[in-house]
């Protein structure tokens, strides 16, 4: 038998040409053509998706974040250099300030060779006058909080104070005269800001405020530690122009208690040591 012609001819009958098998050539393209069927067929989207959304979103986003944050820059800006909100702590200053009121500070209403006057609402740095010592804190800690009391959000630092001004550099201020009063100059001041039921002062006291510095107490006697409480110690309770913050004209919080805070006329009889109206 000829073997090699049985083999042959079994190779023509599969249909294969001598030599090639079912996985050959034409199976290799087929499997060519479903590759690149499944490579050109549109990709499934999913509902909702879109990468352009997504990459506006993340930019507005950002955007939002960086305008945000030149906004408190801005209003820290503004608030250090022009007003500030400052949050009533105590009621040493009632009934003209309440606790929890955030009044407007002015702090360019000293700044062109202005100097406070009598009967002007301050706040002031009692650094070195009313605390001799500030106290301790940690850096960052004290950092927010600042931020946070420069906005009005937080009670002031420990060091800040808010009192009305009695006497200014050169002035003699005594405590009290025949009728209980205080007097400035030698003229008795009629204090109808103080809070109801108040003595002027029932410590007594006369001195002569040194140029540069102001004596100052709070509307609510009874309730506030002012100059009075500060005599015998460094400074004698005076409070240094420069420490002076600035000059709380509005009560901005709460709604209820919008208004400006109106000179008082209690001082307007009141002549400097020179002889002329202070």
């Amino acid at each position: 038998m000829d073997t090699e012609a049985e083999h042959t001819e079994r190779d023509r009958s599969s249909g294969f040409p001598a030599g090639t098998s079912p996985t050959g050539t034409e199976e290799r393209s087929r499997s060519a053509r479903s590759v690149g069927h499944l490579s050109t067929a549109p990709a499934r989207r999913v509902p909702g998706f879109s990468p352009g959304r997504l990459s506006l979103g993340r930019l507005s986003l950002g955007r939002a974040g960086l305008l945000g944050v030149g906004c408190a820059v801005a209003v820290l800006l503004f608030s250090a250099f022009v007003v500030q909100p400052f949050r009533i702590p105590s009621g040493s200053m009632e009934p003209t300030l309440q606790v929890g009121d955030r009044v407007l500070v002015n702090k360019l209403a000293y700044r062109f060779d202005a100097e406070p006057e009598r009967g002007d609402v301050v706040v002031f740095d009692g650094t070195g006058s009313f605390v001799q010592q500030p106290p301790r804190e940690n850096p960052v800690t004290g950092l927010l909080h600042g931020a946070a009391a420069a906005l009005g959000l937080a009670e002031p630092a420990e060091t800040d104070f808010v009192k009305r001004v009695i006497g200014v550099g050169g002035d003699r201020v005594v405590c009290c005269d025949k009728g209980g009063r205080v007097e400035v100059n030698g003229r008795a001041v009629d204090e109808r800001y103080l809070h109801f039921g108040d003595a002027p002062s029932r410590v007594p006291f006369d001195i002569v405020v040194p140029q540069g510095t102001l004596w100052v107490m709070g509307d609510h006697r009874s309730n506030s530690r002012d100059s009075r409480d500060h005599l015998g110690e460094p400074g004698g309770g005076m409070v240094p122009v420069g420490k002076v913050i600035g000059r709380a004209d509005w009560i901005g919080w709460p709604p209820v208690r919008w208004s400006g805070l109106e000179p008082t006329g209690a001082f307007r009889d009141v002549r400097s040591p020179d002889g002329a109206h202070g």
